[in-house]
């Protein structure tokens, strides 16, 4: 099946530009839904309410959700293709200031559904019309202990405009106009490169190279520190006020409400990665004496065995990720098949482009968007199959209404990191030649690695500064130690880190978009070690399990969706099966080893 080698994103799907008139139509009818839906329902809720009424009013609540996210989501993906667009920064900030009057008209709703008598939510919960809507509903009482009253929820709502929001804004147009001055290889001048060009470096086979990539993309961040810090500083003050005003007994609490996870849960989680750190530093220094170095650096954590690996151009990298999917379930090709042609999947890496890679979940019946970077690493085949794995979850949800459509963030993980397995074993599989097949093996554990044990230490890092913060404003080299601490406790004796890399946490963009987000990907990766263990023993008996979980959607707790797959999440001997799973890559990579001095 042939493609486009580097096909872009076609966004007149949503509108024709930035002066679509059906834009403005949008905005303007989604704002007077909002107002319209505060005159029908204020304070007709919380008091005794017919089932009827409730079930209207969860609708058209929802109807307004899905009225705004259209243009809201458009700005954004709009943004994202490239930051420089005064007229799609323009636009984000305007949808933002319309998603904050929506906001403020409609938060009274959660607080009177808070304060409706449980007995007499257990009735309406009888009728169809409100049944539909149940794990929204627990959802929103579970936020009860920490409610505050309306015209104080309003206020917060009106300065996070101009407050957390503008400084994830400033953070985002900072770190996305960078380019760094740079020969990039083969090439015989410097010139201006964005920082996944250099980022990629990090697979390049000579060691020097590799650390004067990350060096200069670290200290161009470096550069920024005053705004940058600025950036961390208000939106980790924000967050300190908030947690005290509301009293939640934890700095976590409102990221493990929202993801319907256990504080005890995650703490046990986070000590059974810790506890395997060994097996981490035991690969850095398998991975040194394969690489020959007399010192593991980590600008050489990803670096190739002998040689530069083989490149994958995006035709050819979305062939590989077909054919894994394709032996799991042929429906998953069709998806993807489906995203591409209709220009869905932003691949090439450009100036002013957003860095990384990510899926954009829209609403149940619009495909997702897919961006990515690609510049033809092996890492980038498997960041293809994670990011497409995403986009077939949301494809999968589409039977979900809108509230229960997006999975919480300890499930948003599954569909990607199986993606990655598939590739990985299907791979392994039609491999013939050894020395790649360990170039495999270690990549897959590389990305293991960085999936537990590196978002435990971001996770332990993130909860270190929010801490810190309480204590009164962080300096960048006070930032800077707490991000050398905490790295130190990963890598032990067994890697040393390049000066540049005290400004490791500068570019890292979950800590502004999604407080304590990282642990979810701990979560994920583990959880995925199992099921696809689980796979490989059960065969097609285990997709349509599968398939279920990816089907719920957020429609219920992490724990219910995964009870049909007998997964107990209270179980510490659940967590330690992902990294045995590791040890067990870990020795079958030491076979290969062994086999090759043979």
């Amino acid at each position: 099946m042939e493609h486009q080698a580097e096909p872009k994103w076609n966004l007149q799907h949503l509108y024709r530009g930035v002066d679509d008139p059906q834009l403005e139509k949008d905005l303007n009818q989604a704002q007077k839904c909002a107002t319209a839906f505060r005159t029908r329902f204020h304070g007709n809720i919380a008091g005794e309410t017919e089932a009827q009424e409730l079930g209207a009013a969860l609708s058209a609540y929802e109807a307004i959700h899905q009225q705004a996210l259209k243009p809201m989501l458009y700005a954004q993906l709009l943004f994202s293709c490239d930051s420089r667009v005064a007229e799609s920064a323009a636009l984000l900030a305007q949808v933002r200031e319309m998603g904050s009057r929506i906001e403020q008209e409609t938060l009274f709703f959660d607080l009177e559904l808070q304060k409706i008598p449980e007995e007499i939510l257990a009735t309406l919960l009888q009728s169809k019309v409100v049944k539909c809507y149940g794990h929204y509903l627990r959802q929103i009482r579970m936020q009860i202990p920490y409610a505050c009253s309306e015209e104080v929820e309003q206020t917060l709502s009106r300065k996070n405009l101009s407050g957390r929001d503008g400084f994830v804004q400033l953070f985002d147009e900072l770190t996305s106009s960078l380019s760094f001055s740079f020969t990039m290889p083969e090439e015989s001048e410097e010139r201006l490169c964005s920082g996944e060009e250099l980022l990629s470096l990090l697979y390049h086979p000579e060691a020097t190279l590799r650390e004067r990539a990350f060096a200069t993309f670290l200290e161009g961040h470096a550069d920024l520190a005053i705004p940058l810090t600025a950036c961390f500083n208000n939106l980790l003050l924000d967050h300190g006020q908030e947690a005290e005003l509301r009293g939640y007994p934890e700095l976590m609490t409102p990221t493990l409400i929202e993801n319907e996870t256990e504080s005890a849960m995650v703490t046990q989680m986070m000590a059974v990665t810790e506890q395997n750190r060994p097996l981490a530093q035991r690969y850095f220094r398998l991975k040194k004496e394969l690489l020959g170095l007399k010192s593991m650096k980590n600008s050489d954590l990803y670096a190739p065995l002998g040689s530069e690996g083989p490149r994958y151009p995006f035709t050819a990298a979305l062939e590989k990720v077909r054919e894994a999917f394709a032996v799991f379930s042929p429906s998953f090709v069709a998806m993807v098949d489906d995203l591409v042609t209709s220009g869905r999947v932003d691949v090439p890496a450009r100036p002013g482009k957003s860095p990384g890679a990510y899926c954009m979940g829209m609403w149940p019946g619009e495909a997702p968007y897919v961006l990515l970077n690609h510049t033809g690493t092996l890492r980038d085949l498997s960041t293809l199959a994670h990011e497409l794995g995403h986009a077939i979850h949301y494809q999968l949800a589409e039977g979900q209404q809108l509230l229960h459509y997006h999975p919480t963030l300890p499930l948003a993980e599954t569909a990607s990191v199986f993606g990655e397995m598939l590739l990985t074993r299907h791979m392994l599989d039609h491999e013939p030649k050894q020395e790649l097949r360990i170039g495999l093996l270690c990549s897959k554990i590389e990305e293991i690695i960085a999936t537990t044990f590196r978002q435990d230490m971001l996770t332990r890092f993130e909860l270190a500064i929010h801490t810190r913060r309480g204590d009164g404003l962080l300096s960048p080299e006070a930032i800077c130690d707490l991000w050398w601490e905490e790295n130190a406790q990963l890598f032990g004796e067994a890697v040393s880190m390049i000066p540049a890399y005290r400004w490791g946490w500068a570019y890292i963009s979950h800590f502004i978009h999604a407080r304590f987000y990282c642990y979810s990907y701990v979560f994920g990766e583990l959880l995925v070690l199992a099921l696809f263990q689980r796979y490989r023993e059960e065969g097609e008996a285990f997709i349509p399990l599968y398939e279920g979980l990816l089907k719920g959607g957020g429609g219920a707790s992490p724990q219910t969706l995964l009870e049909p797959l007998g997964v107990n999440l209270s179980d510490p001997d659940f967590w330690q099966k992902g990294y045995d799973c590791l040890a067990t890559l870990i020795d079958e990579l030491e076979g290969l080893l062994v086999e090759k001095d043979h």
